[in-house]
């Protein structure tokens, strides 16, 4: 039992989904539990209070710190909260089809909202269900085009255009590297680096990796367009989940712009270097261009990452020395003579 206070403490209250609150007083966590549930006309046995805010049970020893005019939400048996991002989950799960009700619920939740960051939770989530993500071409979303040259004429063209763009530098990049290797040969680095750029023509740079129409597998959004980060270098996954839909609306499509593909084994620190040493060091073997090809420009070794992810510091991963050059192939054995019988 939790103790009674002289002076009853205020709350706000509501039932699980609900947006109508309502205040009720009370001196101990059971005066406001009982009185609750007889508002709402639930059974006492096996509910509970929770903060709004965080998914807190408001217990006996809780309750005494609680602030005045707490918003509570009362959970029956089974029932259960995690704080407002419950709320905002919601709202989550129609995000591909959002309609009417969901957008004058997110409104209504917004209008009645004050504290800072569950406003920009809420201002952010009704501008993105707001926003005409199925539309594709100038013609069905203008504004998103905003400052584009009129050459682009579907989101998924520019986005693949943008996306050739990063990997067309890269390769710029790598062929600058000739010059860490000497001039005799020089010539070699650069019929390798002619072998991997007509790789990336045939597969048009990898334009797909940013295309939410490309096949599964070859890009890294959904069908919706939605773009999740993939964490830093040094980790499985993004801990702060990172996501964005730049088919959205302008501002996101801008703001993708800074997010990076990160090179897990860095680009110009390991494996433009490695690959002109591998050409110096040849001595008569074959330089697997193509293992190179995968680091510089493909998944193997790429991942998006929101700039916040994206970690400047030395990565001080190295290319596996036992794959830089072609495994030399097997003699092959002469079959036996035939003899005569």
């Amino acid at each position: 039992m939790s103790a009674v206070l002289r002076k009853p403490k205020t709350f706000k209250l509501r039932s699980l989904h609900s947006e109508k609150k309502f205040g009720v007083a009370g001196r101990s966590c059971e005066e406001v539990l009982r009185k609750g549930c007889q508002h709402l006309q639930l059974p006492v046995p096996g509910s509970r209070l929770c903060l709004y805010e965080d998914g807190t049970e408001l217990t006996g020893d809780y309750f005494r710190s609680a602030p005045d005019n707490s918003e509570l939400v009362l959970l029956t048996a089974g029932q259960t909260w995690q704080g407002f991002v419950s709320d905002i989950s919601r709202f989550l799960s129609v995000f591909q089809e959002p309609h009417a009700g969901v957008i004058q619920a997110a409104r209504q939740l917004l209008s009645d909202e004050k504290a800072p960051l569950r406003q920009k939770l809420l201002a952010d989530l009704l501008g993105t269900v707001s926003e005409n993500i199925t539309a594709e071409t100038r013609a069905e979303d203008p504004p998103w085009f905003e400052g584009l040259e009129s050459r682009f004429r579907s989101k998924s063209g520019y986005l693949r255009y943008s996306c050739e763009s990063r990997i067309r530098s890269y390769l710029r990049e790598v062929t600058s590297g000739a010059s860490l290797v000497g001039a005799e040969a020089r010539e070699e680095y650069l019929r390798l680096v002619g072998s991997m750029q007509q790789k990336l023509q045939a597969a048009q740079y990898n334009s797909s990796y940013f295309d939410r129409g490309a096949k599964a597998g070859r890009r890294l959004c959904t069908p919706e367009g939605w773009f999740s980060c993939q964490g830093p270098f040094d980790v499985d996954d993004c801990t702060s989940r990172h996501s964005i839909n730049p088919y959205s609306n302008r501002e996101s499509r801008v703001l993708f712009s800074t997010w990076n593909l990160d090179h897990v084994i860095e680009k110009k620190r390991a494996v433009v270097p490695a690959l002109a040493a591998a050409v110096h060091d040849a001595e008569g073997r074959e330089v697997d261009w193509e293992y190179f090809y995968r680091l510089l420009f493909t998944l193997e070794n790429l991942k998006l990452v929101h700039i916040a992810c994206h970690k400047k510091t030395t990565h001080k991963l190295h290319c596996d020395p036992s794959r830089v050059y072609c495994a030399p192939a097997a003699p092959r054995r002469k079959r036996p003579a035939r003899q005569r019988p």
